[in-house]
């Protein structure tokens, strides 16, 4: 695994001392942990993939990070949220989330794609009088692994291999 960015550890300890807080072994293990993922976690993910970090001292930390901004809590089924960087520490992203087993994969959509939503959340706020600052997309859906047999994503999936072998030469 690549090593976390000093500059993030640098952002954080920032925010921390600002807020007259310490930035401790625990929560920089946290934010290593969360930085390394790739995507959300819940709790007892983190502490799953750092075993020094003993899960009630973990429920602290991610609450006092959410609240000073260096964490984004996503809200998940059956209370089961999930915790990333905050996209100031790591990039914008969205998110596919499993309406089964509430995984949650990050994905980056390509530039024209972005655009097209940047513009219609841009229309849809001035038609309501709301200035966008930013925007955020979750796509609900069931991942692979829930998805049944033959289901949407296996077909649509399928169809798109069928136009790449049709548009592929031989």
């Amino acid at each position: 695994m690549a090593a976390v960015s000093a500059t993030v550890h640098d952002v954080v300890e920032r925010r921390l001392a600002e807020a007259d807080q310490r930035y401790t072994a625990g929560r920089r293990a946290l934010v290593d942990v969360l930085a390394r993922a790739g995507r959300p976690l819940t709790v007892p993910e983190i502490v799953a993939a750092n075993e020094e970090l003993a899960q009630s001292s973990a429920y602290r930390n991610v609450t006092s990070l959410v609240e000073l901004g260096v964490l984004r809590r996503l809200r998940g089924p059956e209370d089961h949220d999930r915790f990333e960087l905050a996209e100031a520490l790591s990039h914008h992203h969205h998110h596919l989330v499993c309406v089964e087993c509430g995984r949650v994969e990050d994905v980056e959509l390509s530039l024209d794609l972005e655009q097209t939503l940047r513009e219609a959340a841009r229309v849809v706020g001035a038609t309501h009088g709301f200035g966008v600052v930013e925007h955020r997309l979750d796509v609900l859906g069931r991942c692979r692994t829930c998805e049944p047999p033959g289901g949407d994503a296996s077909a649509i999936a399928g169809a798109g291999a069928a136009k790449r072998s049709e548009a592929s030469p031989v």
